[in-house]
């Protein structure tokens, strides 16, 4: 089964309301109507934002869907067992399925699936969300809010949506992409089944200033070309506090200055390197007597950058 995020057709987050999400469709359906679009593909489009919002906006429907999780746009996918044991008479295969009948079938066995529900005890669902987090919250190893929008099921074996809220721990060694495991925080058991969990996944920003290789951390520090030449002192940010740097005399563009443990930690209790990048800095525009002082230098200075 190819995956389709309807999400990102209609260009809206996960958590978007009714509104927000008829709103959306309103747009598109305007914008590629075959009728009044002038782009080449505006009829295949128009069919997409349709199918879309004919999913999102039924909560049957849009309950099964997100149960499915997110998986990038046009991959293929098989529904997770729990989805297919809930909401399908049997295993079978899904490669030749098509999402959108399978997510119209749903609705057609909610029926029979409310008897299932009261008859025996069922785990509840695991569920994923993406956390952002920031080199800063990684290597302080801070709290940080996550919040999720899940589907779950009422008394009456009836779909709801409800909105939760937790706060985490960042692991300081944790790794883009790693999944934080929340026990018995993902859809509740029902008729006495256990409750699902809830996978945080660690989505780390980029940063302003560091650049990130593994747990090693990049800084790029702007040197004029006198402090190059003389050396100098100059004050270098680190994601714990600033610190002074001795720049050596005669330092070239591109060299690398190792600060040790100044980037994030290692699972072995360790930290990784801070590496300062060194770029000469030429200024765009000189007075007239610092032009006659650069001069005076080309004159008397020996130094030729091509001579080898």
């Amino acid at each position: 089964m190819k995956y389709i995020d309807y999400y990102k057709v209609l260009g809206v987050e996960r958590s978007a309301s009714d509104d927000e999400i008829k709103k959306a469709y309103r747009k598109l359906a305007h914008k590629y109507h075959p009728d009044i679009s002038s782009e080449p593909d505006a009829e295949q489009k128009f069919k997409e934002v349709a199918e879309a919002y004919a999913t999102l906006k039924d909560p049957e429907k849009r309950a099964a869907y997100d149960a499915l999780g997110s998986h990038p746009q046009g991959s293929s996918f098989v529904p997770p067992e729990q989805w297919q044991q809930h909401f399908s008479s049997g295993p079978g295969d899904f490669s030749d399925a098509d999402l959108a009948d399978i997510l119209a079938a749903f609705a057609a066995a909610q029926q029979g699936a409310r008897q299932q529900y009261t008859q025996r005890p069922r785990r509840g669902d695991d569920f994923d969300v993406e956390l952002p987090i920031t080199l800063e919250q990684l290597y302080h190893g801070e709290e940080a809010d996550v919040a999720i929008n899940v589907p779950e099921f009422d008394e009456q074996g009836m779909v709801r949506r409800s909105n939760r809220h937790y706060r985490v721990r960042i692991p300081k060694e944790a790794t883009d992409g790693q999944r934080l495991r929340l026990p018995g925080k993902g859809g509740p058991g029902w008729q006495g089944g256990p409750a699902g969990d809830l996978y945080v996944i660690m989505k780390i920003q980029p940063h302003r200033l560091f650049r990130q290789d593994g747990r090693d951390l990049y800084y790029t520090l702007k040197l004029a070309p006198w402090e190059a030449v003389l050396g100098t002192s100059v004050e270098v940010p680190t994601l714990a506090n600033a610190i002074e740097l001795t720049i050596p005399a005669g330092t070239t563009a591109g060299k690398k200055l190792r600060i040790g443990g100044r980037g994030l930690a290692k699972a072995n209790n360790k930290n990784g390197d801070l590496y300062v990048e060194v770029e000469i800095a030429v200024p765009a525009t000189v007075s007239d007597s610092e032009r006659e002082l650069y001069q005076q230098l080309s004159e008397q200075s020996r130094f030729n950058p091509r001579a080898s």
